[in-house]
């Protein structure tokens, strides 16, 4: 009786037993179902579309945690939820294929997933927040310039003269309005002036800042040559000083085109053309700047070359030939005008050329049809 007591005990703890192996079982079976989905669930959201409905630039600060990075994202309306993309980065790191979030501005495009957002963001091509004026950029272009740009706020309504910007780069954050970068370039011209004109040179002809913007934008225009520039300034101030006219030709372009480029050479029509900024008309300077000069041409003016040269004409390579009296200088255009035909002549050879090796290549590759068979009789 009591082996048979002890059998039954035995027998209903292995049954017990097996139930909660069981049980067991389809716990880990079910948790590993919920897994499966959840997972599932998971990695379909991370590559849904996202909730932008336009392209969002979005900022990413140097040294941003993976979480700071996640909710700025959330935040930002860029993702649904922080979680998603923290997910996404637990589940490349578990892989092995985790890739470092990069500092920067980026530009995220409508309804990037959150996937799209992190090979964004892991390729590191950041937006370059900048507008370049370049020396010698007429105001007028240089606005269009910043209007054109995508990545500035707002309408421009700040519309200063002519003359009155400072070429250089200029880096700008999120959110900057069209007028505040505007507004910057001033200032750095106005800063410029302020430091450089105490330091002039004694005895030059012109006695206002505004005069010295006027002289450096024709200075800018005339060579691109930086160490020419104050031998170029020094011309025109020693012209100044004698009453001549400076008879320079980019004054009567920009009388032309008001900033814009010609595209053709001058005539000799438009040597008389009247216009407040014909140096060929008028004597002394123009009514207002033609360009916006650069630091160098505007350091130039302020400091010129010791020289008493009175002219100058191009050499042909870029430069200038520089001489002191009318007879020499004449000498020089001569030269100049020699090149220049000499260049043309060069030119029309060269087209010949290329025109008959065209039509000798084109002979070559004309099939020959073959002459149709005699009929037989």
């Amino acid at each position: 009786m009591k082996n048979h007591k002890q059998r039954d005990g035995k027998q209903r703890q292995r049954t017990r037993s097996r139930r909660r192996r069981a049980r067991a079982a389809a716990w880990l079976l079910l948790a590993g179902f919920v897994a499966a989905a959840a997972g599932w669930l998971v990695a379909r959201a991370l590559v849904m579309p996202g909730p932008l409905t336009q392209q969002a630039l979005v900022e990413i600060p140097r040294g941003a945690s993976s979480s700071g990075i996640a909710a700025l994202l959330e935040e930002k309306g860029v993702v649904r939820s922080r979680w998603l993309v923290l997910a996404a980065i637990a589940s490349d790191r578990l892989r092995g294929r985790a890739r470092p979030l990069r500092a920067g501005s980026f530009m995220i495009p409508p309804r990037a997933s959150v996937r799209d957002v992190l090979r964004v963001l892991q390729a590191g091509k950041a937006l370059k927040l900048q507008v370049v004026v370049p020396e010698g950029m007429s105001t007028r272009r240089v606005l269009q310039r910043v209007r054109a740009h995508p990545l500035l706020v707002g309408e421009l309504s700040v519309n200063p003269p002519e003359g009155h910007l400072l070429p250089a780069t200029y880096p700008f954050r999120p959110g900057t309005t069209r007028d505040e970068l505007v507004l910057r370039m001033m200032a750095a011209q106005k800063t410029l002036l302020a430091r450089l004109w105490p330091k002039r040179k004694p005895g030059l002809p012109i006695t206002s800042k505004r005069e010295a913007i006027i002289l450096a934008s024709i200075v800018e225009k005339e060579t691109a040559l930086e160490r020419e520039r104050p031998l170029v300034a020094a011309v025109f101030l020693n012209r100044l000083r004698k009453g001549m006219r400076l008879q320079a030709d980019p004054t009567v372009i920009y009388g032309i085109t008001r900033g814009l480029p010609l595209k053709r050479r001058l005539t000799k029509d438009d040597l008389h053309a009247k216009t407040p900024w014909n140096t060929y008309r008028i004597k002394g300077l123009p009514a207002t700047p033609i360009t916006n000069p650069g630091r160098a041409a505007i350091a130039a003016v302020l400091n010129p070359a010791d020289s008493d040269m009175l002219y100058f004409v191009a050499d042909g390579t870029g430069g200038h030939v520089f001489a002191r009296t009318l007879k020499e200088h004449n000498a020089n255009v001569r030269k100049w005008r020699a090149f220049l035909a000499q260049r043309q002549k060069r030119r029309e050879e060269r087209n010949k050329r290329d025109a008959a090796s065209i039509a000798t290549q084109e002979t070559k590759t004309t099939p020959t049809l073959p002459m149709p068979a005699a009929a037989k009789p």
